[in-house]
């Protein structure tokens, strides 16, 4: 293999004009193709890089040989199949989230990889910002104590998407935020949500996870809302986070709050509980773009022959929680047990 990984961008619309910005600037990528079905984009996309190669024949990317690796950002409905050719023809594949749309289809995609022992990577963006990773960290290393809950609002006036619900297009950000710095999965989800346009998908829903050790986790997610909230609170029994995507430097703040239960514990009625009250502070984040993170994880995993961190099995759980939460909505809000062995695996 060259020294550079070669690199074609399938879907040139929303997200993959970032992906190609990205995977431009990485030290030991090179993109040398783009396809999108849309020769005004693919226009764009030649203009502002005039050495890369454009088609709307995504197959011509497949069948190159000096393309060592694949870059999906299409509809996820299209996932699978373009996943799995690229697969198939012997590339290494970054899919973006969410990696399909059926868990029958991601299992399909993870063993096609492992036979072929190719790199599937799902692009769940947020894992790989320095706010996330230093949340991980945090609870990784005990200092929130034992965890108790995970609390989440993802709203914004649109994007409507037509062909996936709220929960399929913004809950998996938190999902896989969850399931990268949470300890362990959750065991039953149950999910409300409507849609308030005839026709379309659901655009405003609530999710609960349950977990074993008391721990519980709630995502409101909304396409209707008339500001863009992105904050996620996470109690611990001995600090607290409240992270903001939109704070421009303080992402991440820490809380040393928390209750203390005094008393004798056999009688509910003598139990005391009392309020603690410490500093708070902003520990210092990596500031690299999330994307650009990835690109090197991506290009590293190749290379190196490693298994990233957002791998196949992340998505597959990811896409196990959105069926379920999907199957709970439409029995509005049926708890729908999840197979823990299946999940963890």
């Amino acid at each position: 293999m060259a020294n550079n990984i070669n690199i074609g961008v399938i879907g040139y619309g929303y997200w993959g004009p970032n992906l190609v910005r990205n995977f431009a600037e990485i030290p030991g990528a090179k993109v040398t193709s783009i396809s999108d079905f849309k020769p005004e984009l693919l226009a764009k996309a030649q203009s502002r890089y005039p050495s890369v190669k454009v088609t709307t024949d995504s197959s011509s990317l497949l069948k190159d040989p000096t393309i060592d690796a694949i870059a999906i950002a299409t509809p996820v409905s299209t996932h699978f199949d373009l996943a799995l050719a690229a697969l198939k023809a012997g590339k290494h594949v970054l899919v973006e989230k969410p990696m399909t749309t059926t868990s029958e289809q991601a299992m399909r995609l993870i063993e096609e990889a492992e036979k072929r022992n190719l790199v599937l990577m799902v692009d769940h963006t947020f894992v790989y910002t320095g706010a996330v990773r230093k949340m991980h960290d945090l609870i990784a290393t005990k200092q929130l104590g034992d965890i108790y809950y995970y609390d989440s609002v993802r709203v914004n006036l649109g994007l409507f998407q037509h062909d996936v619900n709220v929960i399929w297009d913004l809950a998996v950000h938190d999902l896989s935020i969850m399931n990268y710095v949470l300890p362990s999965q959750p065991y039953a989800v149950s999910a409300t949500g409507i849609s308030h346009v005839a026709g379309e998908p659901e655009n405003i829903a609530y999710l609960s996870l349950f977990f074993e050790n008391n721990l519980i986790a709630h995502i409101h997610v909304n396409w209707l809302a008339p500001v863009k909230v992105r904050r996620t609170l996470i109690g611990g029994s001995q600090r607290m986070i409240v992270y903001d995507d939109l704070e421009p430097s303080e992402k991440v703040k820490i809380y040393d709050k928390g209750i203390t239960l005094n008393g004798n514990s056999e009688s509910v009625y003598q139990m005391l509980i009392g309020y603690r009250t410490g500093d708070m502070w902003s520990p210092k984040l990596d500031m690299t773009e999330a994307l650009r993170a990835e690109g090197l994880h991506f290009i590293d995993c190749i290379t190196k022959g490693d298994r990233p961190i957002t791998d196949g099995e992340a998505g597959l759980r990811i896409v196990r929680i959105l069926e379920a939460a999907t199957q709970s909505m439409k029995q509005q809000g049926r708890l729908i047990e999840l197979n823990l062995a299946e999940v963890a695996a």
